[in-house]
């Protein structure tokens, strides 16, 4: 069963044209993210990842474009350049459902924030 749901997760991915980028600053707005990722093709639709808490922007995005070639665009040539001053990843993502938006940490943001030990200035509530 496990193997089944593999196979429609890596098929979901070789379909997608989806991407999800991360590392984005908290301040970064859905405007900067467009500027962007425009580049790489036409964007069907932006979800800005928000802290499930306080309704604010915690550092993930999802970016939907109308073909796979422009999604492919963004991951080969925009992952790891600076948005806002910030490095961001860009990587595939299996297709956007209602709910993903929310951060799924303790504190309401992202998980991987949780475990940071480096200080980062764009986590308010780090210290």
């Amino acid at each position: 069963m496990a193997s089944l749901f593999k196979e429609e997760y890596e098929a979901a991915l070789q379909a997608s044209v989806t991407v999800y980028v991360g590392n984005m600053s908290f301040y970064t707005t859905e405007e900067q993210a467009y500027e962007l990722f425009s580049r790489a093709g036409e964007i069907r639709k932006i979800i800005m990842g928000l802290d499930k808490n306080s309704k604010t922007p915690c550092g993930f995005c999802f970016i939907l474009y109308y073909s796979r070639e422009d999604a492919e665009d963004a991951v080969k040539y925009i992952s790891g350049t600076m948005l806002d001053d910030r490095p961001i990843r860009v990587d595939f993502d299996w297709g956007f459902e209602e709910g993903r938006q929310w951060g799924r940490g303790r504190s309401g943001g992202q998980v991987r924030d949780e475990y940071r030990t480096d200080y980062d200035p764009d986590i308010l509530w780090y210290y």
